[in-house]
């Protein structure tokens, strides 16, 4: 697959990908294309390929692979979707990477969560879920100043609820809407209030893309 492929097929798969995907081409332990989306990665070519990334995962795979990427090498969380092609005669992955909060899965949206209040089962609309958190093992979503535990991981959360909740940690989804205040705390680290009164960290992981989805 030559250089001029990769940016015909590059161009035919921004049909169908969302503005915001950025395109990058790995061969052995580097990168030899990158086409920024909307959220830059700021790959250059002739990058090495980072330890952890869907690049790599693709290569020791030599198949499909499907990652969120949190603790990412690349400064900014994201999710890649790696494809084992063929290029100038040599194997090498094609990565589509996303941002995080990107919805993915085939499955319809959430109108409603399920939770456990006590021993009762209640639904509950997701625009009056303020914010959705992983503890001890279980997942909690919070409304009406209640909180709710249910059968979902936040793994399958964040792929099928609607672009309005925004993972800010590795254990809070946060609904937009509900955010009072952002502020810093004494590290300098970012804060939300939420309008319930809770307080929930931004990982620095997320940061950037708090920052850029939300426009400060």
């Amino acid at each position: 697959m030559e250089k001029g492929l990769v940016e015909q097929i590059s161009l035919i798969m921004g049909d169908w990908l969302p503005q915001a995907a950025s395109i990058a081409v790995a061969v052995r332990d580097s990168y030899v294309y990158f086409k920024a989306g909307e959220s830059d990665l700021h790959i250059q070519e002739g990058d090495p390929v980072p330890a952890g990334s869907v690049a790599e995962l693709t290569f020791k795979k030599k198949g499909k692979v499907e990652k969120l990427v949190e603790n990412s090498p690349l400064g900014i969380p994201y999710y890649g979707i790696g494809y084992p092609v063929e290029y100038a005669g040599q194997a090498a992955a094609l990565v589509v990477m996303l941002p995080p909060n990107h919805v993915l899965a085939r499955k319809p949206q959430l109108r409603f969560l399920t939770g456990k209040l006590e021993d009762n089962w209640r639904p509950v609309p997701v625009n009056r879920v303020t914010h959705i958190e992983s503890n001890q093992k279980k997942t909690w979503f919070y409304s009406d100043e209640e909180a709710y535990s249910t059968i979902y991981t936040l793994k399958e959360l964040r792929h099928q609820l609607p672009a309005d909740f925004l993972p800010v940690h590795r254990s809070f989804i946060v609904n937009i809407n509900f955010i009072e205040e952002i502020a810093r705390d004494v590290s300098s680290n970012y804060v939300l209030t939420m309008k319930d009164g809770s307080l929930l960290p931004v990982s620095q992981n997320y940061a950037g893309a708090i920052r850029e989805l939300l426009g400060f």
